[in-house]
């Protein structure tokens, strides 16, 4: 029997209606989320974790607006509205969220330079932010990913759980994704064709 871990991303106000980045029905996901992480033995959650004026936010940038994108040094960004900021409302965790369970919390994209979208890897992709080896070092050989959104922070986490060496699932029911520009389509490919299980 694989040694599992369930892994919540970022399920926070500002990610849900009326948030400042508000995913689609994204607190509809809310019981199938709790579900999952009453069935789990071990659950490790995310946290986006935004300075402010941190350079994801098109108001960081002269010009530009929400959902246009910038090159970056790590490569291509697209800009956001301001959400998640440090000690603010929008980025505490969805109050129908059961999470006291978890027995960790990663912060994301605290680093003013870059981005943050998987619970693995800054958007350098070099950048580790410990999960891995926090997993590893516990036997995790498996993980099931749910939360918002599931074309951006939950398939680039889905995906780098499989370079890392383990074997993903994402389940779909307990997710809700933005859709950029046909994000939803490509990303699901993407996580298919690297050996993602989507439930």
């Amino acid at each position: 029997m694989l040694r599992e871990a369930l892994v919540v991303i970022d399920v926070q106000n500002d990610f849900c209606p009326g948030g400042a980045l508000a995913v689609t029905d994204g607190d509809a996901i809310l019981p199938a989320v709790n579900a999952l992480i009453a069935r789990f033995d071990h659950v490790a959650l995310t946290q986006d974790w935004h300075p402010a004026g941190h350079s994801s936010f098109a108001s960081s940038h002269a010009g530009k607006a929400p959902f246009d994108s910038v090159t970056m040094p790590y490569g291509e960004q697209t800009l956001w509205p301001e959400h998640c900021i440090q000690g603010t409302p929008g980025a505490e965790f969805h109050p129908g969220l059961v999470w006291t369970k978890a027995e960790l919390v990663i912060r994301k994209g605290y680093r003013t330079a870059i981005d943050s979208y998987s619970a693995f890897f800054e958007n350098d992709h070099a950048t580790p932010t410990g999960l891995a080896g926090y997993l590893r070092e516990r036997g995790i050989e498996a993980v099931t990913l749910c939360g918002l959104a599931t074309d951006f922070c939950v398939a680039f986490s889905a995906l780098d759980a499989m370079a890392a060496g383990f074997k993903t699932t994402v389940m779909l029911e307990a997710c809700r994704g933005i859709d950029l520009g046909g994000s939803m389509d490509a990303q699901l490919e993407k996580m298919r064709q690297a050996g993602v299980t989507l439930v």
